[in-house]
């Protein structure tokens, strides 16, 4: 990746003095602010900086940071935002709505802010319920209850069709709250306002419950997911831990990336084994996860799987079948899993009680923690300052904790998942003590 294409667009000069601009205006950068006129660096260690060889300084990899400007595109008195929110849900997406309008009216003074229902389909006319006006009062307590105010939904709509719709209610800056499969509508939003030569903002706040957006940091809502989803792994331990022969399946999130379940087993560290997508795995041999399984519980009196949705499709038939966003639909391993744990104590002559857990909902519809309710809230400032200094195509997010502008197509290039040689699967390792590789 070149400096290059972390080069973010922008609508043209800024002419205005923003309204924060006494925030701003004598900081310089510091371990814990940096000046807008700064960059932050991707590469975080000598060695990986010195393998880039003699790139001059200003040739290096680097973000945009986020945070206020003095000077912004828009003049607040006139500006109208627009808000949607797409895809599955995910903790922490009322908080980040709750943000954007507060930062708007508050600190802006931008007090037209309209609010798209169910996804996408709320810029098509007659696909989605009517737009709601979004303000102060509407939003103070949205924070408290899961899921989204504005309701959600997955598809994609005519992108031409989405751009009309922006045009007709006069909509300044398009706020896109979603996972990847957005942020990829985003872009052709952008595009094809560009290609109309209009001067439309398109932010994104990048969603995703599996933590497997690159490039942002840590995505909202995640840490509230691990979470709950470890409250579930404890209690699989109780049960496992009360029966003979105890055996739980604990199924969490995570269809190319293994991150819930990693941070989830690490939690209270009650897991045996963790399998996710990144790191196949054999059923049979003597080092397979069924014959590991068998040991741990002669030695142990029980054990607790925790496997991501995606962990082991290499090992069922492929499904053919996908969902309205276009992924392929999973096969049910963990069905299959069951079984073939069922069998094989039967045959080892073991007593077995097979208990079977599926947090996915669970964990995908609860508030926000306290912490990531704050992450949010700053995500969303961050946000408002890029849209209102004439950002666009963008995404915000916090790498190497430096909240940052990030280009659309930099983060919908690929999938972040779980590195088999990075610390957290060592980490993972050493919790459990399942082998480091069982074939």
């Amino acid at each position: 990746m070149s400096l290059a294409d972390l080069q973010v667009r922008s609508l043209g000069e800024a002419r205005y003095d923003s309204p924060l601009a006494e925030y701003v205006a004598h900081r310089a950068t510091n371990a814990y602010y940096v000046a807008e006129d700064d960059r932050v660096l991707i590469d975080d260690t000598i060695s990986l900086l010195a393998s880039r060889g003699d790139v001059p300084l200003d040739e290096v990899p680097s973000y945009e940071p986020g945070g206020p400007r003095r000077k912004i595109f828009f003049d607040p008195a006139t500006t109208k935002a627009g808000i949607v929110t797409c895809g599955g849900l995910c903790p922490g997406l009322n908080d980040v709505i709750r943000a954007l309008v507060l930062e708007l009216f508050e600190h802006y003074g931008v007090t037209d802010v309209t609010g798209f229902r169910n996804g996408y389909a709320g810029l098509a006319p007659g696909q989605a319920p009517d737009p709601i006006e979004l303000t102060p009062s509407f939003v103070q307590s949205i924070a408290e209850r899961g899921g989204t105010v504005l309701g959600s939904s997955r598809g994609s709509q005519e992108v031409g069709v989405m751009v009309d719709t922006l045009v007709d209610r006069g909509i300044d800056i398009l706020f896109v709250i979603g996972g990847d499969g957005s942020m990829r509508g985003a872009h052709a939003i952008h595009e094809e306002i560009a290609r109309r030569e209009l001067s439309i903002a398109v932010v994104g706040v990048p969603k995703t419950i599996d933590n497997d957006i690159p490039l942002i940091g840590t995505s909202f809502g995640f840490q509230t997911a691990y979470a709950k989803a470890a409250e579930s792994i404890k209690a699989a331990r109780v049960e496992s831990d009360a029966a003979v022969g105890g055996v739980a399946v604990v199924k969490v999130m995570g269809r190319h990336a293994g991150f819930v379940a990693c941070y989830s087993a690490l939690a209270y560290q009650d897991a045996d084994f963790v399998l996710i997508p990144e790191v196949p795995f054999s059923l049979d041999g003597e080092n397979g996860l069924l014959a590991q399984l068998a040991k741990r519980v002669s030695e142990r009196g029980s054990a607790v799987i925790v496997l991501a949705e995606g962990a082991g499709q290499d090992l069922i038939p492929a499904s053919r079948r996908t969902d309205a966003s276009g992924n392929q639909v999973l096969g049910d391993f963990s069905g299959l899993l069951r079984a073939r744990i069922a069998r094989d104590f039967k045959d080892r002559g073991m007593p077995l009680t097979l208990r079977h857990f599926d947090p996915g909902y669970l964990i995908r519809s609860v508030p926000a923690d306290a912490a990531d309710s704050v992450y949010c809230t700053r995500l969303a400032q961050v946000a408002v300052h890029a849209a209102m200094a004439g950002r666009t195509d963008i995404v915000v997010g916090r790498p190497r904790h430096r909240f940052a502008h990030v280009p659309i197509e930099e983060v919908t290039k690929r999938t972040q998942r779980v590195n088999p040689d990075g610390d957290l699967w060592l980490s993972v390792m050493e919790s459990t003590g399942q082998p480091f590789t069982m074939h």
